[in-house]
């Protein structure tokens, strides 16, 4: 099925995957990780996109992500890749594009999938046989998230924060939820929909994103369109 023109709502959150070309390793070694951090975290602030959680595989980044307008998850991709392509090429001898194509990228609806999709993020080390426990992975927003440190990348989403009445209620909840997700598939059905460009979230909150961005943002149903008027008070909740 066909992949749907990128949607960027501003000020939703977004699920973003970025891969190396052919499955290659972006990351060799720590600097490499140190480097593309640093140009992260100015290309986030420069192009206004808070960042909830990030993960800094050996051949993938993702992220969830608020833009405060269109432009600003395009623009600070494109400026991360400005800088950190050609240090990796001249590091490492090569020539050409190190990423596999553009990012991907899917709105999300944060009351449904927020925390789903940063327990995802921050527990996929863990899936992929990289570690044992998800605290011992130092290049994602897990640590932030449980209250080991401090991660000046991270921006916490209004919902993290209601997690709890204090940090630590926060911190433990989020521990506890990390535990629950570590039992459950990685990805359940996630990457797809971020490949395709699929908005993850209930139908009330796609007919209201297909209805304000006059766009179609999930995939369309076999068959022919029933010819009938259709209202919000029609769709499930």
């Amino acid at each position: 099925m066909a992949r749907l023109a990128r949607l960027v709502v501003p000020h939703q959150p977004h699920y973003l995957i970025q891969r190396g070309i052919d499955q290659q390793l972006i990351f060799r070694d720590t600097q490499d990780h140190v480097a593309f951090y640093d140009w992260l975290r100015l290309a986030a602030r420069q192009f206004k996109v808070a960042i909830h959680a990030y993960v800094l595989m050996g051949n993938q980044v993702q992220m969830l992500a608020t833009p405060a307008d269109a432009q600003g998850l395009a623009r600070m991709m494109q400026w991360v890749g400005r800088y950190y392509v050609p240090y990796f090429n001249q590091k490492y001898t090569r020539i050409g594009t190190l990423w596999q194509s553009r990012y991907k990228a899917a709105v999300i609806d944060p009351e449904q999938y927020l925390m789903k999709c940063s327990l995802a993020i921050d527990c996929h080390p863990v899936h992929e046989g990289l570690v044992a426990s998800p605290e011992q992975f130092h290049w994602s927003s897990y640590l932030h998230h449980i209250g080991s440190k401090q991660d000046p990348i991270i921006t916490d989403h209004p919902l993290y924060w209601a997690l709890g009445n204090t940090p630590f209620d926060r911190e433990a909840t989020y521990k506890e939820l990390m535990e629950q997700a570590l039992t459950l598939p990685w990805d359940d059905g996630l990457v797809s929909a971020v490949g395709k460009g699929w908005v993850l979230g209930s139908e009330a909150f796609k007919f209201r994103l297909e209805q304000q961005c006059n766009q179609r943002v999930r995939p369309a149903r076999r068959g022919r369109p029933f010819k009938t008027l259709v209202t919000l008070a029609d769709v499930p909740k």
